[in-house]
């Protein structure tokens, strides 16, 4: 083949490379191959009068409706009443061994309450702070709640008196504690959900070892039945063994309040903290709490979350 005859094919193969470059879509370095479309997620719809969703790690309300509404938490307040006890210990000012005595005033007060919870201590018992902690969050023991208080401060006004300035400090600006416990009295104890999901959001930061060794135990065992059986009773969180990652936090219930839920999961590095409250029976705050969990765990983008806040907003 001649020299000019080489150069003039030479030429058109380059020619017709380069045609097939502009003729082909621009791809850049960093997307060597068609993304697939963003997954959707389907609003989230409720019936209940009180429910937010927050991601810890992000800092994204997720979904939000009456999370400025102030409401009685019930046993939800025995969050706080553990936020400062784990304080207390954390700082060095109280010992996880250290014996409380029951007093026999506390005793009464609690085995003369029918329908309330217990962890079934006996006048004159000794115990640890560590298993009163262990029965205010597993059994949500009201009289647990008291001993503590009483143990700490000597009465529980002054223990409380401790609540408020904790959660005062924290910013939780619409709430305020009148027992240790959340048991009814008279309206003194509110707060809203917003309040508690800040609470959870600390507790879980500030006590990390606290959290992990108190809030995802499945049952506890603590006093003698009548026939001289142990009396064992099964943590009340109810996604705790239901839903995968759930790993703590606390139920309420009176008739005053309603079925409450402050509950939180984890899963993949992920962090969810939700509210649940005003419903009208277990099994609804249960469904309630796992479906809202199921939802905010659900593969999502940024620009369908604000869409879902979007969403909240107009929900309220």
């Amino acid at each position: 083949m001649t020299k000019p005859a080489l150069f003039l094919r030479t030429g058109a193969i380059l020619l017709s490379g380069l045609a097939l470059v502009l003729s082909s879509p621009a791809i850049s370095a960093g997307e060597a191959r068609p993304k697939s479309a963003p997954v959707v997620r389907a609003p989230y719809e409720t019936d209940a009068p009180i429910v937010m969703l927050k991601d810890l790690d992000s800092g994204r309300i997720l979904f939000s409706r009456g999370a400025d509404k102030r409401f009685a938490p019930a046993s939800m307040a025995k969050v706080m009443t553990a936020y400062v006890v784990l304080d207390l210990i954390e700082k060095g000012k109280l010992s996880r061994d250290k014996l409380i005595t029951v007093e026999d005033a506390t005793w009464k007060k609690w085995s003369a309450r029918r329908g309330g919870s217990t962890m079934f201590l006996r006048a004159g018992e000794k115990v640890s702070v560590d298993d009163l902690i262990k029965g205010l969050i597993t059994v949500s023991g009201n009289d647990a709640a008291s001993v503590l208080a009483v143990g700490i401060d000597g009465n529980e006004d002054a223990f409380v008196h401790r609540m408020n300035e904790m959660a005062a400090e924290m910013g939780m600006t619409s709430s305020r504690f009148g027992t240790a416990s959340g048991w009814p009295d008279g309206g003194i104890t509110k707060v809203s959900a917003g309040d508690m999901v800040l609470l959870a959001s600390r507790l879980i930061r500030d006590h990390p070892d606290g959290y992990a060794r108190y809030f995802s135990i499945p049952k506890f065992q603590h006093g003698i039945s009548p026939d001289g059986q142990p009396i064992v009773q099964a943590n009340r969180n109810p996604i705790l063994g239901r839903f995968a990652g759930a790993d703590g936090l606390k139920t309420g219930h009176t008739s005053e309040a309603g079925y409450c839920f402050l509950g939180s999961a984890k899963r993949d590095g992920r962090r969810l903290v939700m509210v649940v409250a005003g419903l009208s029976s277990a099994k609804a705050r249960r469904d309630e709490a796992e479906r809202l969990m199921n939802w905010g765990f659900a593969p999502t983008n940024t620009s369908v979350a604000a869409k879902g806040r979007a969403s909240a907003a107009a929900a309220r």
